[in-house]
C-alpha cells in the first residue's frame, strides 16, 4: 500500500478486508493497518484497510483534500476523509466518502488565524470561539483551510462567519452571524469595593468586643 502524487491528484492504495474476527483485527493493527470503510455514490459500504504511515501522508494535507482511493489496484475512486476515530492519539478507524468532481459537497475546513489584533496591544485578549467553518463547493475548488486576518479587531470587536473571504466557487453554509473570534478586556477585581467591604466589617467587630466586656 503506497501513496503517491500525480500533479494535483493524490493516490492511496488500500486493500479489502476479508476477515472480521477480533483476533484478525488485533493482528491487522499490530501490523500497522487501520480498518476503514468507503461509502457513498449509491453503492454499499466496503470494508477495507489502509497502512497507517501511508494514511498519515494523505491526511496531513487536510480532510478537504480530494484524492483517489485504489482498492486492490483497481481504478481510483474519488474520495474525501469523512471521519477519523481516535483513542489516545491513535487512529482506530477511518471513513472515506465517495465524491463526484462535478457535484458540490459540504465540508468543515480549518480556520487559520493570522496577525495580531489591535485590541491586544491595549490590554485586550483575543478569544477564539471556532476553529472550523462549514462551506460548500466542488471537490477541486475546496481549500484545505481558510486564512483569517484578525489584525483590525479592536477591544469589543467580533469576527463572524460572514466576515471570512471565501475563494471563488465556494459558498458559506455556516450561519452568517456565527461567532468565530472576539477581543475582550480581561475582568479585574475592583479594589475600592473590596476596601469598602473590609471597612464595613470593622465596626461590627468593635461592637462585638464591647458586648463581651
Amino acid at each position: 500500500m503506497t501513496a503517491s502524487t500525480n500533479q494535483r491528484t493524490q493516490y492511496l492504495d488500500v486493500s479489502k478486508r476479508t476477515e472480521f474476527t477480533r483476533s484478525s483485527l488485533h493482528q491487522l493493527r499490530k501490523n500497522g493497518g487501520i480498518p476503514a470503510s468507503v461509502y457513498g455514490g449509491g453503492t454499499e459500504a466496503q470494508s477495507i484497510y489502509v497502512d497507517e504511515k501511508q494514511l498519515a501522508r494523505v491526511a496531513r494535507t487536510g480532510r478537504t483534500e480530494f484524492f483517489e482511493l485504489r482498492i486492490d489496484g483497481a481504478q481510483g475512486i474519488p474520495v474525501l476523509i469523512k471521519d477519523v476515530q481516535q483513542r489516545g492519539g491513535k487512529v482506530l478507524h477511518v471513513d472515506f466518502q465517495k465524491v463526484s468532481k462535478n457535484k458540490p459537497i459540504r465540508v468543515k475546513v480549518p480556520l487559520i488565524y493570522n496577525g495580531t489584533a489591535e485590541g491586544t496591544k491595549v490590554g485586550g485578549v483575543l478569544q477564539i470561539q471556532a476553529t472550523e467553518l462549514e462551506i460548500e463547493g466542488l471537490p477541486d475548488d475546496l481549500p484545505s483551510g481558510l486564512e483569517v486576518d484578525v489584525t483590525p479587531l479592536g477591544t469589543g470587536d467580533k469576527l463572524v462567519a460572514a466576515d471570512v473571504q471565501l475563494p471563488e466557487g465556494i459558498s458559506l453554509i455556516a450561519l452568517e452571524d456565527e461567532l468565530l473570534a472576539s477581543v475582550v478586556l480581561p475582568r479585574v477585581a475592583e479594589p475600592e469595593a473590596e476596601a469598602e467591604g473590609d471597612a464595613g466589617a470593622e465596626p461590627d467587630a468593635a461592637d462585638g468586643a464591647g458586648e463581651k466586656e
